[in-house]
């Protein structure tokens, strides 16, 4: 499956590699401020990733209705998960918010999606 560039930065591969370059350590919390889902979109992460992708966009964060990913990504298998219309909520409230989700069953196992305003 090709992806864009846009789409790969959104990924938890690229999130890694940021994270590998260090954390939120140092910043100020002006720059932590400056976070925000329905202007910037998010990032996310996937518990033990082995090629899914999702990428939840700041159009789909202002929108605020439940949405289900497809997070099949490079992987030989798929899952499903479910972002609702109160996840939503809570990353239009909070600029530093996140939420956790679950994944569908797939390949005999799930993840937990974790989404974080950019």
């Amino acid at each position: 499956m090709k992806i864009t560039r846009r789409q790969f930065l959104g990924t938890a591969v690229a999130a890694t590699a940021v994270a590998a370059c260090g954390g939120d350590d140092g910043k100020t919390d002006a720059a932590i401020a400056g976070r925000n889902c329905a202007v910037n979109g998010t990032s996310t992460t996937i518990s033990s990733n082995h090629g899914h992708v999702i990428m939840v966009t700041s159009a789909q964060v202002n929108a605020g209705v439940d949405m289900t990913y497809d997070i099949m990504g490079s992987a030989d298998h798929t899952h499903s998960v479910t972002i609702t219309a109160a996840n939503f909520a809570t990353l239009q409230s909070n600029s530093n918010g996140s939420v956790m989700v679950n994944t569908t069953s797939g390949g005999g196992h799930t993840h937990s999606v974790t989404v974080i305003c950019a």
